[in-house]
């Protein structure tokens, strides 16, 4: 068994000063954690894999392929493989919880 403390997965975030951490890697399965700033811009790509993303905290909008939609502390996003997304109107920080099936392959960029 594996298990995380999300107060030293946001500490081992921040001590990274990435955007993006990555804390579970199996074949089939990778977990991050992921942190915009409130007014920052979302830089990512589309992904190879399924996502899910659920935020952990934070208030911002995302699109995803043609649909928009707020999100906030509490909501669930699934990403597609190979579908355009990307958070944008990031109102307060946003700390995501990002699920990848099969694990990632190409990392999000750093910074």
């Amino acid at each position: 068994m594996k298990s995380f403390e999300m107060t030293q997965l946001i500490k081992q975030r921040a001590d990274s000063n990435d955007r993006y951490h990555e804390f579970l890697r199996v074949p089939d399965l990778s977990m991050g954690l992921y942190v915009l700033p409130a007014g920052g811009t979302d830089p990512q790509s589309p992904h190879t894999e399924d996502e899910v993303y659920y935020i952990f905290s934070g208030k911002a909008k995302v699109k995803v392929g043609d649909e928009d939609r707020a999100v906030q502390a509490g909501s669930i996003v699934y990403v597609a493989k190979d579908v355009v997304h990307r958070f944008y109107s990031i109102e307060k920080e946003l700390t995501l919880l990002v699920y990848f099936a099969p694990a990632e392959n190409i990392a999000l960029p750093e910074k």
